[in-house]
């Protein structure tokens, strides 16, 4: 019988984070119910994730879900010029996935009958025995462990740390997917096999293939980018994030719902401005979409029973390939954290802690200074292996 067999978790955030959370914690016999506040089943856009070892843990060690199953990989890692020349290429193997691919595969693990849509968690109280969280629904929710893996506009964040909001970091990225099949067949070629950046001045662009919403065969794959493009805070940034319908989002502006000015200026740049293959496929999406790069860290991750893992922690630029993976290491630390304690809950949590916040702190200074590098101080050179993906560092 597990220490906690007869406890009772609540995951706030039913997101790859949160899922993989509330499946680490039923593993050590917690009862887990995981709240989501959309309405409907989440959308990933199409967007990608770069598989790195704490993303696939569940796969690899609790699944019987094959991780080829739900992957793509690379043999390359190539930067283009102007003139679609491979300026530089070093053989490096990184796998990818779609998040809609990913996230489906940690529900089907997880199942529906605990998973609860549109509940949307405003606020939490706790005694020395339990936590409380009440909903906007008026529900309130009961448990031992709380846990709010509820991403960058967490609701509990400043419970945590009144100081800790987002910080724009003075640029968005544009994202999209293309039909591999959909380009040209020199595009493919050049691009199939690798993870492809295109750097201009005060920018740049990251391309790979990842599985789409048909399979992993080449003909269903979708090459997926993100470019980032420099905005300034203020108007020029509320204006680009006023969406079709009138409305201002903080985060992203949906597929479909960007302004058609703008997204006609972004393909005319990306024309003038980015190696070819990477113009193709900017210039071949349909519906392009906007993310707002910005930056959040709390001072704190634990408070008595409720935690905060993930995004809802620490949110860092994309730049290291680290969003998932940083999840789901708090959600694998804070499982050995209470296995270690034998059901002190309280104090898992506080030794649990000061790993996970230095953690956050080392990630988000390098992305920091990634993205300084890219797009202000144009010091991002092609082949520097202090550029490499990594969640505890560049890639070796």
């Amino acid at each position: 019988m597990s220490t906690y067999d007869n406890a009772k978790a609540l995951v706030i955030g039913g997101s790859i984070g949160g899922l993989t959370t509330a499946l680490v914690l039923r593993d050590l016999g917690f009862s887990v119910e995981v709240f989501e506040r959309t309405p409907t089943a989440l959308d990933g856009r199409g967007s990608g994730i770069v598989l790195q070892p704490e993303t696939v843990r569940w796969f690899t060690e609790r699944s019987s879900q094959r991780l080829e199953d739900l992957s793509t990989s690379t043999s390359y890692v190539q930067y283009l010029d102007r003139s679609n020349t491979v300026e530089y290429r070093e053989e490096r193997t990184w796998g990818y996935t779609s998040w809609g691919t990913f996230y489906r595969a940690l529900l089907a693990d997880f199942g529906t009958d605990h998973y609860h849509l549109g509940e949307f968690a405003c606020g939490f109280d706790q005694t020395q025995d339990t936590a409380t969280v009440r909903f906007v629904s008026g529900r309130e929710e009961t448990a031992d462990l709380v846990v709010f893996a509820d991403g960058i506009t967490s609701a509990a964040r400043t419970r945590f740390d009144p100081d800790a909001g987002l910080h724009y970091s003075g640029y968005v990225g544009w994202r999209g997917t293309v039909p591999l099949a959909g380009l040209s067949a020199p595009t493919r070629e050049l691009m199939h096999d690798a993870i492809t950046y295109s750097v201009v001045p005060n920018s740049h662009i990251t391309l790979y293939p990842i599985p789409g919403e048909e399979g992993l065969a080449p003909e269903h794959q979708l090459m997926n980018y993100v470019w980032y493009r420099n905005v300034d805070a203020g108007p020029d940034l509320n204006e680009l994030l006023t969406d079709k319908r009138g409305f201002t989002g903080p985060v992203s502006v949906h597929p479909g719902q960007v302004q058609d000015r703008y997204v006609t200026e972004m393909k005319q740049a990306a024309a003038e401005m980015l190696a070819p293959a990477a113009a193709e496929v900017v210039t071949s999406t349909e519906f392009p979409y906007l993310q707002v790069v910005s930056d959040a860290r709390t001072s704190r991750m634990a408070q008595g029973r409720v935690a905060l893992v993930g995004d809802a922690a620490c949110s860092a630029r994309p730049h290291a390939a680290a969003g998932t993976a940083k999840a789901a290491a708090d959600a694998w630390t804070l499982a050995s954290a209470l296995t270690d304690a034998a059901g002190d809950i309280p104090t898992a949590l506080s030794k649990w802690e000061p790993g996970q916040l230095e953690l956050s702190a080392s990630l988000l200074a390098r992305v920091v200074a990634m993205g300084e590098r890219s797009q202000f101080s144009n010091t991002w050179i092609p082949g520097d292996p202090d550029l490499r993906f990594g969640l505890y560092g560049p890639a070796r």
